[in-house]
């Protein structure tokens, strides 16, 4: 099954939800990473969160979330567009720690408990919405749950899940995050409540094969909810040769006089998707003349 998420409302628009099956996409960033067992778990639930929250949001509005709870796998950044497309990536991609009963990877020994969740949204403007809350959890979905609440005063419940193969590729990955909107009455609040107690790990229902609507369908139940979108989702870098001959445009024909006199070349590494851009004498010589 491809990678998309849906969009939909719930109750005659007394819930909001987001369903994503994110497995390739998770796929992609592990790989380009190098990350192994536990660290890719974190990312995967990070990253399907933040695909998620970037689909909250319409036009260039873009979502950063950095995740910093002093565990080893230091820093996690992801950042995310209402097009569906995302990128993420730890500090240290290597962090394990041993697994718990059953195989369930520990999660919060790795990401830590003692540090916040930060979300900015980019709106195009000289002011960013910014938002931060303290780790609760480290396992993340509570985390982010807890986020929504404290954050944009909005009560929410998010499940995110990350399989593992044995040879650290990933086996499924996806999530859901429902929303109550203003209004939402005591009797659709006991539904909700009740379906989520009984719901799944995410994980083994995208393992399964279940699509993101059949999820949704499984919190509503049949006839009580709406798919408004359904859109695909994948690993997408926001770097390229050209940004990064940019980059090295603005920095003046001084520094780039320096960097053809010191090395006579100019390489750039991207964090996210690990590519490597090289700029020789040649390249710069004719970045100097652009620059100011």
């Amino acid at each position: 099954m491809k990678d998309y998420l849906v969009k939909a409302l719930a109750y005659n628009g007394q819930i909001r939800a987001y369903a994503v099956c994110s497995t390739e996409t998770i796929q992609e960033a592990v790989k380009r990473q190098g990350t192994i067992r536990t660290s890719s778990a974190a990312l995967g639930r990070v990253m399907t969160a933040g695909v998620m929250m970037g689909c909250m949001q319409k036009g260039e509005i873009k979502t950063n979330i950095k995740i910093n709870g002093g565990g080893p796998i230091g820093a996690i950044l992801v950042d995310a567009n209402a097009k569906g497309e995302v990128r993420g990536y730890v500090t240290n991609p290597k962090a394990d720690v041993e697994a718990f009963e059953q195989g369930k990877l520990d999660v919060r020994s790795v990401v830590g408990t003692d540090g916040t969740l930060t979300v900015i949204k980019d709106l195009g403007l000289r002011e960013n919405f910014s938002g931060q809350v303290p780790l609760i959890s480290g396992e993340l979905a509570e985390d982010f749950t807890y986020y929504f609440a404290a954050s944009e005063q909005t009560p929410s419940s998010v499940a995110l899940g990350v399989l593992v193969n044995p040879d650290d590729t990933i086996k499924a990955a996806g999530g859901f995050i429902v929303q109550l909107l203003p209004g939402t009455s005591e009797e659709v609040i006991t539904k909700l409540e009740n379906s989520l107690a009984t719901f799944p790990p995410i994980s083994r229902l995208i393992e399964q094969g279940l699509s993101p609507e059949e999820i949704i369908e499984w919190l509503f139940g049949d006839g009580n909810y709406t798919i408004l979108e359904k859109m695909p989702v994948q690993f997408k870098c926001q770097c390229s040769r050209e940004r990064i001959a940019g980059a090295i445009v603005s920095l003046g024909k001084e520094e780039i006089l320096g960097m053809i006199e010191e090395d006579g070349k100019a390489e750039a590494h991207c964090h996210f998707c690990n590519e490597f851009y090289e700029f020789d004498e040649e390249e710069l010589s004719q970045l100097c003349k652009e620059a100011k």
